[in-house]
C-alpha cells in the first residue's frame, strides 16, 4: 500500500466492495496516510453514511471539499467531501446553459424529480464530480506552473483523489451509468415526448394524438408537460454529459488509476469481491488489490480449538477459577474455528484468483471514530504489527 500511495503516478483510487465491508474506513485511511507521506489528497464519499465526517473531526461533509486539520504532514494536505447528488446535478446544468435554459430546467418538476431520486442518478453524477475534480486539481497545478513560485495561486492542488464507493454491486454502477442515461434519453419512448417539440407538425398525427391521450391518461396532463418541457430543454445538454462520462470512463482506465476491492472474510462478501475483480478485469479498469477487514487472529497458536475444548470438559464444574478458564477456552476454540474458516475463504479466493495482490487487516476491539484510528488502520493497511 505504501509503495501505491508513494507512486505519483497514482492519481485516482477506487475502493469499491459489497456493503458493511469497511470501504468508507477503508479510503479515509489511505487518504490520511498518503497526505501525512506529504501528498495533497481529496477523499470523496458516495456513501451516504456519516461515518467519514465523524472520523476525520469534521462536522458535516457535503459537495464542497473540506480541509482535514491536525494531520501531521509534511507538504501534504487532506480534503474530504461527500457527494450531494442533486447539488452536483445543479452544478452541471448551471455551468452548461445559459441562465435562461438552466432556470428553466432547474424549476422543472421532473427535473428535481430526476436530479434527487431517479435509479443512476447518483452513479452518474459521482461519474461528473470525479471529472470536475480531477480536472480541477490539473487546473491548478497548470496555473501555478505558468504564474511561477512569485505569483502561485493559494488553492490547493491534488495530486490523489480516493474515491469511496456506494454499497453492494451498485459500487460499479457508475461504469454503466452513461449508457444507462444514454438508453432513457435515446430511447423510443423520449424521442417519443420530444416529437412535438423538434417534428414538424405532420408528426402530430393521429396516431401521436392516440398515444397522447393515453400517457395523459396513465401520467397526467401536467406531468406529461413536465417531461416534455425538460426533455426539450435538456435535449441540448446530453451530448456535453455522455462526452464528459466517457472521458472520465477512459480515465479510471488510464494507469494512473487504480481500483482497490475491499471485502470482509464472510462467504457472501468474497463473493461479492470475486465478482468485482472478474467485472473490473472485463472492463480493464487496472485493479492494485484486495483488502479483507476484520480478520480474526489466531491468538494462542498452540492451543487447538480441539485440545481448547477437551480442556474445558476436563475441568468440569470446578472452581471460579476453572470456570473463568473454562470459559476463555471456549472463547478461545471457537475463534480459531472462526479464523480457521477465514482462512480458508481467503485461500479459494487466492486459488481462482492467483494474481491478485492481497492484504489482511485485522479486526479491532472497537469502531473507528478519530484520525488515530484511521492510522492505526492504515498502518495494518501497509502491513505494519
Amino acid at each position: 500500500m505504501d509503495h501505491l500511495l508513494g507512486d505519483r503516478t497514482t492519481e485516482i483510487i477506487v475502493c469499491c466492495g459489497s456493503g458493511g465491508v469497511g470501504k468508507t474506513t477503508t479510503a479515509a485511511a489511505l487518504a490520511l496516510r498518503a497526505a501525512e507521506q506529504g501528498r495533497k489528497v481529496c477523499v470523496l464519499t458516495i456513501d451516504p453514511a456519516r461515518r467519514l465526517a465523524q472520523a476525520m473531526g469534521l462536522t458535516e461533509l457535503d459537495n464542497t471539499p473540506r480541509p482535514v486539520k491536525d494531520i501531521g504532514a509534511e507538504g501534504g494536505s487532506l480534503d474530504a467531501m461527500m457527494l450531494d447528488m442533486k447539488r452536483t446535478f445543479d452544478e452541471v446544468v448551471e455551468a452548461h446553459a445559459t441562465p435562461e435554459k438552466a432556470q428553466q430546467i432547474l424549476a422543472n418538476p421532473f427535473y428535481v424529480a430526476l436530479s434527487s431520486s431517479f435509479a443512476g442518478t447518483q452513479e452518474y453524477m459521482a461519474m461528473e464530480k470525479l471529472g470536475q475534480l480531477h480536472a480541477q486539481a490539473g487546473q491548478i497545478v497548470q496555473d501555478s506552473d505558468l504564474k511561477g513560485t512569485a505569483g502561485a495561486p493559494t488553492a490547493k492542488a491534488w495530486d490523489l483523489i480516493v474515491v469511496d464507493t456506494p454499497p453492494s454491486r451498485s459500487a460499479l454502477d457508475f461504469l454503466d451509468a452513461p449508457d444507462r442515461l444514454s438508453s432513457m434519453l435515446d430511447g423510443r419512448f423520449i424521442k417519443l415526448l420530444l416529437a412535438p417539440a423538434k417534428g414538424p407538425a405532420r408528426l402530430l398525427s393521429a396516431g401521436f394524438g392516440i398515444v397522447t391521450s393515453a400517457l395523459n391518461k396513465i401520467l397526467g396532463a401536467q406531468v406529461l408537460t413536465d417531461m416534455q418541457t425538460f426533455v426539450a430543454a435538456f435535449d441540448t445538454l446530453f451530448g456535453g454529459f455522455r462526452q464528459r462520462a466517457e472521458s472520465t470512463y477512459a480515465l479510471l482506465q488510464a494507469e494512473g488509476t487504480a481500483f482497490i476491492v475491499v471485502a470482509a472474510p464472510e462467504p457472501a462478501a468474497m463473493r461479492e469481491a470475486s465478482y468485482f475483480v472478474e467485472r473490473l478485469a472485463g472492463e480493464g479498469m487496472p485493479l492494485a488489490g484486495l483488502v479483507i477487514n476484520r480478520v480474526h487472529e489466531n491468538g494462542a497458536d498452540g492451543i487447538t480449538a480441539s485440545d481448547a475444548e477437551s480442556a474445558t470438559r476436563k475441568l468440569g464444574d470446578g472452581t471460579a477459577t476453572d470456570q473463568i478458564t473454562a470459559d476463555l477456552l471456549t472463547i478461545h476454540a471457537e475463534r480459531m474455528r472462526v479464523a480457521a474458516r477465514e482462512a480458508r475463504l481467503k485461500r479459494r479466493f487466492s486459488a481462482a484468483h492467483s494474481g491478485v495482490a492481497t492484504v489482511s487487516v485485522a479486526a479491532l476491539a472497537g469502531d473507528v471514530h478519530d484520525l488515530d484510528g484511521l492510522r492505526q488502520i492504515g498502518g495494518l493497511l501497509a502491513g505494519e504489527a
